[in-house]
């Protein structure tokens, strides 16, 4: 059996956690936080093309590394 392997500073329960609490989430629950997000100054969204999506995760992944 493969182990799992998670980012710096996850675990399984972390990521327990995190699936419960959007599996267990209402759809209203789901719009409150996307909008939230939105309006949360110390975010920014920024539209690429899908086709890009991949080179960008790489970039990510070396940026946090």
């Amino acid at each position: 059996m493969k182990k799992n392997r998670f980012p710096k500073g996850w675990d399984e329960e972390r990521v327990n956690h995190v699936l419960d609490h959007y599996e267990n989430q209402t759809e209203e629950e789901a719009v409150a936080e996307d909008e939230a997000a939105w309006e949360d100054i110390s975010q920014t969204f920024v539209e690429i093309p899908n086709e890009l999506i991949p080179a960008v995760r790489e970039l990510l992944a070396k940026s946090s590394a």
